[in-house]
């Protein structure tokens, strides 16, 4: 039997043409390597938490020396390259930023005195042996490493399964850790479609999975049978509301950057819009006026703003929710078209008015540089409009009343709300933030107390010498 490992073919999004080839790990592959990096996971744990900091410092030393090849498979994943240099830089400051405050964080503490005199406490955590982490395409980079890195420092070793879209930057980032022997010893990429995935969450002792709804709740059912936690950030259909007293113009053009960076790719894009009617004329026209300012990067990626749809999946359920829009009098301010350019599909830049509830376009999730606008007739309306979803991951209000704006935003059935700015959750990452409804479950991936998700903890309860008194 041949020892060569099945490869499939995957499409470049910006060519359309079949040009790499995806590894296949099997499920005995990944079964080796989760048993190697189980074996490995003691010895990191016991280099203890200086050794450990000192090692993901070299891989954000080692990372940006190998910045531009990153960049370059990430711009071939996806498509994008400010984005994707952008992603790089970010991951590196959160290896800085766990480094730093890991230490406070993972302390021990000292012991102290129960209730009852004569037993002393003192509080302790162990890691889960092999965490597993499961990322999507829209930044496969960052969303790869930002459970594993908190997980490594806690002293866990960690198996990740990045998409299957967006895997060619696997490879220099092993090249990464291979100057990183320890490193390398207690963390692995492995690559596939969902026999793969499986594998993994199989494999495991906890998951992070990030990804839609429909296959988060089978994630969540596995994890439940195997007794692991299971930590899912799936799908968003965020909702923007624009009071009556907002800003209109500092409200478009916040709106016009959360809907449409990273071409709308991004569980965190604002893609429902609630605008009171007293200023629904000048917003929409300010929104509209930004968006049609915006250009494809094609055929020059160094240009524009907006990048071609990623996952040739994507592509029909894109242009199904159009389709939809319009066939139920939707109206078409600008855009309202995919578009084949080079071989890559690109979304026109989008902007529907006269939208409905039934609308796919506002009741699914959109992952494209597309935003429908509801006109309300009060804040109230646009809160309860706003609410009327199955998902509650992030929100955005906008009022010039800082006071009545957090108001709002508190009725807001979602983890975090942006006040007079969009999506700032994909930019600040220091306070936590759950996920609403169906659009995950688990501890908050976002906060300085999140890096606990990957502890157990553990209490040492010592008689200090008396005679308990409930002996027999």
């Amino acid at each position: 039997m041949s020892n060569v490992m099945q490869t499939v073919p995957i499409s470049n999004p910006r060519t359309g043409l079949a040009d790499f080839d995806l590894p296949l790990f099997s499920v005995h592959e990944v079964d080796e390597v989760a048993k190697n990096l189980k074996q490995q996971q003691s010895q990191w744990w016991s280099i203890g938490l200086a050794g450990r900091i000192e090692v993901l410092q070299n891989l954000a030393s080692f990372m940006a020396e190998h910045k531009t090849q990153l960049v370059v498979a990430l711009i071939n994943d996806t498509g994008r390259a400010n984005e994707s240099e952008l992603e790089v830089d970010v991951t590196i400051n959160a290896i800085h930023r766990w480094c730093k405050q890991a230490p406070e964080l993972l302390a021990k503490g000292e012991p102290w005195t129960a209730e009852i005199p004569f037993i002393e406490l003192q509080q302790d955590y162990l890691p889960y042996r092999l965490v597993g982490v499961i990322s999507p395409w829209n930044f496969p980079l960052l969303l790869s490493l930002v459970d594993a890195i908190p997980a490594l420092i806690a002293g866990s070793a960690v198996l990740i399964k990045p998409s299957e879209v967006t895997s060619r930057f696997v490879a220099p980032f092993n090249e990464v850790l291979k100057r990183i022997p320890m490193l390398n010893n207690i963390l692995a990429l492995v690559t596939g479609e969902a026999e793969t995935g499986r594998a993994v969450i199989n494999a495991v002792d906890s998951l992070c999975f990030t990804g839609s709804v429909a296959t988060g709740r089978q994630v969540g059912k596995v994890c439940a049978e195997r007794f692991i936690p299971a930590f899912l950030e799936l799908g968003g259909k965020d909702p923007a509301v624009v009071c009556k007293d907002a800003d209109p113009e500092l409200a478009a053009r916040a709106l016009c950057w959360g809907s449409m960076v990273n071409a709308g790719q991004s569980c965190m894009s604002l893609e429902r819009v609630y605008v009171h009617k007293d200023i629904a004329d000048v917003f929409l026209t300010k929104l509209v006026e930004n968006v049609k300012a915006l250009q494809h990067n094609y055929p020059d990626i160094q240009q524009g703003q907006i990048g071609p749809i990623i996952s040739a999946k994507q592509v029909k359920i894109v242009e199904t929710q159009l389709q939809d829009a319009k066939d139920k009098g939707a109206t078409i301010l600008c855009g309202g078209e995919v578009l084949t350019l080079g071989g890559g599909h690109y979304c026109a830049p989008t902007v529907l008015t006269d939208v409905t509830p039934k609308m796919l376009v506002v009741s699914q999730e959109t992952f494209a540089a597309i935003l429908p606008v509801t006109v309300v007739d009060s804040d109230e309306q646009g809160i309860a409009l706003a609410n009327d979803s199955e998902f509650g991951l992030s929100a955005a209000v906008f009022s010039q009343n800082v006071d009545y704006a957090k108001k709002l935003a508190s009725q807001l059935e979602a983890g975090a709300v942006s006040i007079n700015d969009a999506s700032l959750t994909a930019l600040i990452h220091e306070a936590e933030k759950q996920s609403f409804k169906y659009s995950g479950l688990g501890g908050s991936r976002m906060g300085a107390e999140s890096i606990r998700r990957f502890t157990r903890k553990k209490a040492y309860i010592r008689n200090t010498g008396v005679a308990s008194p409930w002996w027999f």
